[in-house]
């Protein structure tokens, strides 16, 4: 797996809808940049399916081959008629779609979403499968009788994984979450290949016990592949963190924005971009073989696929240390 591999919520219109050039723009300049074969990291939820749509489209008509590239689709979200004014998961982020998409998580709302997948990408077969967000899924119980029923769901959802493996329909199968401790409980009860931990393992935010959790990871050969290392473009300087909108008057969200002011003081002092710091933290975490990176702007994308050979000065990591923007108990890189 290359250093970094490309994350398409973009291409389901998050936050802004692009033109279909423009996507295909992005698709062409990642098979361009990055190292043979280039890496996908896609989901039936982005868009309500668009970003498949629209990468398997972009994939076609650039002429690009099955075997040039790798792609991830995370699977348990599928596409439905759209009946009201805005789809109806995670309201607000989503631009101009004109599907909805509910989620399915079983034995056979996995198989739908794998076959409704490989339909929407236009016939190119995912190599890495996964359940996603098995953390929301599990938010719904009610109590803990519903709880175990919804985890149920979830082991027979990597039932179907476990076939379309054997099957040799796919060749790795994983996980994709923001709340990891769902993550570190399917991995006591599924044999995975790799996990991608959104939101979690950052510059911001990187509590030990995922820490030493991924060092378990790490030891087991299980690949893990970092992702929004950003927090949704908010260290980048963005308005949203984690998909919602940051309020000034929220204490929360204040504290994010004093570490943020933070961050970006000793960032500019060292003349260190705030995305080269990000990433390089995210990169050297235990475990980590690939960032996942986004963007809706064509001529970002090679950037972002050189971003994971930039250097970071060992001073800046000593200032963010000592300002405790950084636990102690991190290694940096060096």
């Amino acid at each position: 797996m290359p250093p970094v591999i490309y994350g398409t919520s973009g291409l389901g219109n998050l936050y802004v809808a692009l033109d279909e050039k423009v996507k295909q723009e992005i698709v062409r300049q990642h098979v361009l940049h990055s190292p043979k074969p280039a890496v996908f990291d896609s989901a039936g939820k982005y868009g309500a399916g668009l970003a498949l749509e629209a990468l398997g489209k972009s994939l076609k008509e650039l002429g690009v081959k099955q075997d040039e590239v790798i792609i991830s689709n995370k699977l348990g979200w599928v596409r439905t008629a759209l009946k009201t004014p805005e789809p109806t998961f995670e309201k607000g982020v989503w631009r101009e779609l004109k599907h909805d998409a509910v989620q399915k998580i079983s034995y056979e709302g996995i198989m739908e979403c794998f076959e409704q997948g490989n339909e929407l990408l236009q016939g190119y077969i995912p190599q890495l499968v996964s359940v996603h967000d098995p953390d929301e899924y599990m938010a719904q119980a009610r109590s803990e009788a519903e709880a175990a029923k919804l985890y149920q769901d979830i082991l027979g959802a990597y039932k179907a994984l476990e076939e379309l493996k054997k099957q040799g329909k796919v060749q790795a199968i994983g996980v994709g979450a923001k709340k990891w401790p769902v993550i570190q409980r399917i991995f006591r009860d599924v044999k995975l290949d790799w996990v991608m931990i959104a939101n979690s393992m950052t510059i911001m935010s990187h509590p030990e016990d995922l820490f030493a959790f991924m060092q378990t990871l790490e030891k087991e050969v299980v690949q893990i592949f970092n992702s929004a290392v950003f927090h949704g473009g908010f260290l980048t300087g963005g308005d949203y963190c984690d998909y919602k909108l940051v309020d000034a008057a929220n204490e929360e969200d204040r504290k994010k924005l004093q570490w943020r002011a933070q961050f970006f003081s000793i960032c500019k002092d060292f003349d260190v971009k705030p995305a080269e710091a990000a990433v390089q933290f995210g990169l050297c975490a235990p475990g980590v073989v690939s960032i996942a990176l986004s963007s809706s702007n064509p001529e970002r994308v090679k950037e972002n696929v050189d971003i994971a050979r930039v250097k970071v000065p060992a001073p800046f990591w000593k200032a963010m240390k000592e300002k405790g923007l950084i636990k102690a108990y991190y290694s940096c890189p060096e």
